[in-house]
Order: structure tokens, then C-alpha cells, then sequence
């Protein structure tokens, strides 16, 4: 027998790696693809095999759909209040584990990642619970908000903490010495440098917020989502209205990772430039 050659083994190599990433594509995409195209189809349960004509009839009923636009409403509101409060949670907490110098730093970070491996059921219950029995707050969209954002505040921490770790302590030190308060240099020093990593982890919570489930269902009460109820909806059969409503969603976030690459793409061109 002859040994293969270098460059039939890397021919070989490379085929198997190109089926993969075909096959990693299509496994990632492919739903995609046939969640849109049922959307546009005029069968009144979701197909692409059963194929009844072309239509936008689903698109044109979602603005009269009231549960739906309401959903979206309370999903966009719940959205806000997890930005205005899980990024000071993730700020602070960053901060602190980045400063610390302390054997207790470990543990500290241990105790402030864990709401990631909680469940999301465990998070909407027992906010629900406590906000209720110790406040008298009944469950909302202000228990869904603070619910959500005590994991998605982890989220935040870990960006920023990232970020700081990568900070030039150096600028600090010289302004304090310089006689500037700690409040002057976070203001004038540490935020700035912290802006774009400020404003990817509120597009992250964002996005985090709109499409949970589990935890805003449980601390949510009698109120809703726009994704709660398409989920209660799910129970009763399927419909084409939320194939439509999964092509809005998919071409927004498209629109917005384009605009997202644009805008780093001439900030960094203009600091090249500069």
C-alpha cells in the first residue's frame, strides 16, 4: 500500500470540514427558512409542502390583533426597566470584583454568576413570592422586569468585567494624584471607556428580555408578553400570525447587526484615519 500524499490528505481533510459546515448550516438555518416561507403562505396552518399561494394576509392582521400589539407593548416596557436596572447591578458588580483585592473575591464572583445556572422557574417564583409577601407588590411587569434582571445583571457584569480588565489603571491613578475625586474619574476616566461596552450590553439585555419565557411567565402573573402568549397560544394549535411575527423579529435583528458592523466599521475606519 502508498501512503496518501500531503495534499490528498488535505484535500480529504478539507471536504469532511466543508460537509460539516454544511451540515451545521443547514441544521441552523434551515428552520429559518421554512419559518419565513410559511409565513407567506395562504394555508391557515403553517406548511410549506401544503402550499395554497402566495399572500401577506398574516402580516396584515397582526396590527388588529390587540393581544399581541398589548404583549408586545408590556415586552417593550419589561425590555426598559431590565436595561435601567441590571446594568448599575452589572456595573457595580464588576467593579467591585476588578478593585477587589481580597481572598474573598472568588466566592464573591461564585455568589454573583450563580443567577445564570438558576433556573428561570426557580427566578420567576421566588421573585414573585417575595415582592408579594414582603412589599405587597402583586405580580407584574415590574415583578417580570426585576425577575429577568437578576440573571441578566450576570450577563452585564462579565461584559464589563471583560472590558476593565483591559483598562490602563495608569489614567486613574495619575488623576487622582492629580487631585481629582473618585466620582470626577469614574465620570471623566472609567465611563467613557466603558460606553461601548455600556451600549452592547443593553442591546444583549435587550434582546435577553424580549424573548425569555420561563421566568417572566412565573413572576409575570395575570399580565403578558408578546412571548408568553404565543406561547399559551401555542396550546390551543399553530398559526401562520406567529410564523409572521418570527419574520419581523428575524429581519429587525438583521437590520440591526447591519447597522451594528456599519457603525463600527466607520468608527474604526475614522480612528485609522485619525
Amino acid at each position: 500500500m502508498t501512503a496518501a500524499t500531503p495534499s490528498t490528505g488535505r484535500d480529504w481533510s478539507d471536504t469532511v470540514l466543508n460537509a460539516y459546515l454544511a451540515v451545521f448550516y443547514a441544521y441552523l438555518f434551515l428552520p429559518l427558512l421554512l419559518m419565513v416561507a410559511a409565513a407567506f403562505n395562504a394555508s391557515p396552518t403553517p406548511s410549506v409542502t401544503d402550499w395554497q399561494g402566495f399572500t401577506l394576509d398574516w402580516f396584515r392582521r397582526l396590527p388588529q390583533d390587540q393581544r399581541f400589539i398589548q404583549g408586545l407593548w408590556h415586552s417593550l416596557i419589561i425590555a426598559a426597566g431590565v436595561i435601567v436596572i441590571a446594568l448599575p447591578l452589572g456595573l457595580a458588580g464588576a467593579l467591585v470584583l476588578t478593585r477587589l483585592q481580597s481572598r474573598a473575591t472568588t466566592s464573591l464572583y461564585t455568589i454573583l454568576v450563580s443567577p445564570i445556572l438558576t433556573p428561570g422557574i426557580v427566578l420567576g417564583v421566588t421573585t414573585m413570592i417575595f415582592w408579594r409577601d414582603t412589599f405587597g407588590v402583586e405580580a407584574g411587569l415590574f415583578t417580570a422586569a426585576v425577575a429577568q434582571a437578576s440573571f441578566i445583571a450576570s450577563y452585564c457584569m462579565l461584559m464589563f468585567m471583560a472590558r476593565l480588565q483591559r483598562q490602563d489603571r495608569a489614567l486613574e491613578e495619575a488623576a487622582l494624584d492629580l487631585g481629582a475625586s473618585p466620582v470626577l474619574v469614574f465620570r471623566r476616566i472609567t465611563l467613557p471607556f466603558l460606553m461601548p461596552t455600556m451600549i452592547t450590553a443593553s442591546f444583549i439585555a435587550f434582546l435577553q428580555s424580549i424573548e425569555n419565557y420561563n421566568t417572566t411567565f412565573f413572576a409575570i402573573g395575570s399580565s403578558w408578553t408578546l412571548v408568553t402568549e404565543i406561547g399559551s397560544r401555542m396550546r390551543f394549535g399553530l398559526s401562520p400570525t406567529v410564523n409572521a411575527i418570527g419574520v419581523l423579529f428575524v429581519a429587525l435583528t438583521v437590520i440591526a447587526a447591519v447597522v451594528w458592523v456599519a457603525t463600527r466599521r466607520r468608527e474604526l475606519a475614522r480612528r485609522a484615519a485619525g
